[in-house]
């Protein structure tokens, strides 16, 4: 009865284990978890934790903060030093300690060191590539999923190689031959090369069984796929009714206006407050004013609580003097960018339409200058903090940041490589918006006129967007003019694929806009040839675009 160790359950109490509904032993704990192989549990009392054999006796005479069970002969324990693994006689596998560690699969484990890294260890405790990931996996059939600093995952093998190219928002290890993977548009399965194995996307996947798996579709309903993303039986109706989504979309504007109607009533910077209050406060009667806050309390803008209206982490942005603030886009978007859109049937029908001058505009508009750029700068700050880092600079160059308007990826280069020259190339009216600091610049100039300048590295961060591709193209010769032979430009944009919908409503916007439009890395690729460049790199930034290197011929 001792011998059977495999056939013990922990019992309902969780202070011991039981065989066949009785006891295994005398002892009593605060905490066991189940046997494993070679027939020791982890348990926990008042000495600390440790293992028991099957006759409820300490295994060893160590003690640690937390032990856990065998895998692949090894047990993980925490110990004040920190984490580490023993052998079944308590004797340590290696000399590391860890912040944390997982369990032995295929000689490989997780760990993760004190600065958050993660990697995974030979059970010598060798690491395998070393600590690079911000999240690593357990191995399973001699792959596991790792995250990179983008927050994008992968695979990788026994070796820390990479399986294939592919990146996704989110990865599971392989099953039956396929890896449940999130991209931007939602769940599917891909294959070991790392392709999708069909063309729909979901809102979540299981895993395959025998050729089918379990899926449930964006408007709710729940059905079984084949792996050809074919349904074969619907197990849930659809949840949402696609009559009343579609009603939303129709009254978008409603959204648009009660925020841009709130921001220009200076509502955000009247809160927090009473109805009463903030009526009396922006001159406005209570019973008007309550269906506003009303809204924007539904928009999860604005809070109640004990009759006090306060501002939401999202409403804050709508605060003029938030880092972030989004009140200049509420304004931009509500009125010059709604004029734009009401007139779509004929940018897209008539062969004579040419789209606004939309900088020369702004440039040329006094009161809409500084607003229209507090909006950029705004979406700068929240997009780029990662794109220093992915230029990978020597920090010494000269850099001509082309369209950088206000300079904020400019500034974000200097904080992290102070002995740069950064110039600015914009309008006249937005190189005067400029800050004042050492490094930095302003060339006021036309883009498309003569720079008179040259420099070692270009930076185009969100500007190759705003052109059609002729447009686009002569913008990159006029950066080739301006780099010698071997110089790198960095083209910071959004990557869009041919076959998949994601970024759709920004490449409308854009088309209307600019006349611009959003490109696939292949895309940019042939613009950056035909100008004179070789595509060497393309590196994520860690937030939504991405960087492009080309390197002049």
């Amino acid at each position: 009865m001792r011998d059977r160790w495999a056939d013990a359950t922990v019992a309902p109490e969780g202070t011991h284990h039981n065989l066949d509904g009785r006891p295994l032993y005398v002892a009593r704990f605060s905490e066991v978890l189940k046997f494993h192989a070679p027939g020791l549990a982890p348990v926990r009392d008042g000495s600390g934790a440790f293992h028991i054999d099957g006759r409820g006796e300490p295994a060893y005479g160590r003690r640690f903060r937390r032990s856990f069970g065998f895998y692949e002969g090894l047990a993980a324990v925490d110990s004040a030093a920190g984490w580490h693994h023993i052998d079944d006689k308590g004797q340590d596998a290696y000399r590391e300690r860890w912040d944390w560690c997982g369990n032995f699969q295929g000689g490989r484990c997780t760990v993760r060191a004190e600065d958050g890294r993660y990697g995974h260890i030979r059970p010598d405790g060798g690491l395998v590539v070393g600590l690079r990931w911000r999240y690593a996996g357990d191995y399973r059939d001699g792959v596991a999923v790792v995250q990179g600093e983008d927050g994008r995952s992968t695979h990788i093998t026994a070796d820390g190689s990479f399986l294939h190219g592919s990146c996704f928002e989110d990865l599971d290890v392989f099953h039956k031959g396929y890896a449940r993977a999130r991209d931007a548009a939602g769940w599917m399965h891909v294959d070991g090369a790392g392709r999708p194995i069909y063309a729909a996307r979901f809102a979540s996947v299981e895993p395959f069984y025998n050729g089918q798996a379990r899926a449930e579709r964006w408007d709710g309903a729940l059905e079984v796929i084949d792996e050809t993303g074919r349904s074969l039986v619907t197990l849930r109706p659809p949840r949402r009714s696609e009559f009343a989504a579609l009603s939303a979309d129709l009254v978008g504007f409603w959204r648009t206006d009660a925020i841009a109607g709130a921001v220009a009533m200076g509502l955000f910077e009247a809160l927090p407050g009473s109805t009463a209050a903030l009526a009396d406060r922006l001159n406005a009667p209570p019973e008007r004013l309550g269906a506003l806050l009303r809204a924007l309390g539904e928009l999860c803008l604005l809070q109640r609580a004990g009759g006090v209206w306060s501002a939401t982490a999202r409403g804050a942005l709508l605060q003029r003097d938030h880092p972030l603030t989004l009140a200049d886009a509420a304004l931009e978007y509500a009125d010059p960018m709604r004029g734009l859109w009401q007139r779509m049937p004929g940018a897209l029908q008539d062969p004579a339409w040419q789209p606004p001058d939309i900088f020369k505009d702004v440039a040329g508009d006094a009161a809409r200058l500084p607003a229209h750029h507090r909006m950029l700068q705004s979406y700068a700050r929240h997009d780029y903090p990662g794109v220093p880092a992915a230029l990978a600079l020597r920090g010494d160059e000269r850099v001509l940041d082309v369209g950088g308007g206000v300079g904020v990826l400019a500034e974000l280069l200097l904080d992290r490589h102070p002995d740069l020259q950064v110039t600015v190339l914009d309008l006249p009216p937005v190189v005067a918006l400029l800050p004042q600091r050492p490094g930095l610049t302003g060339l006021a100039a036309d883009l498309f006129a003569h720079w008179g300048t040259t420099a070692e590295v270009v930076v185009l961060a969100r500007v190759l967007h705003d052109w059609p591709d002729d447009r686009a193209l002569e913008l990159l010769e006029r950066v080739r003019r301006a780099l010698p032979q071997g110089g790198r430009v960095f083209v910071v944009e959004l990557l869009v694929a041919d076959d998949g919908s994601v970024g759709g409503l920004c490449d409308l916007h854009l088309l209307l806009a600019t006349g611009g439009r959003e490109r696939t890395a292949e895309a940019y690729a042939a613009l950056l040839d035909r100008a004179g460049f070789d595509l060497v790199a393309i590196r994520p930034s860690g937030g939504l675009p991405m960087v492009l290197e080309g390197v002049a011929r």
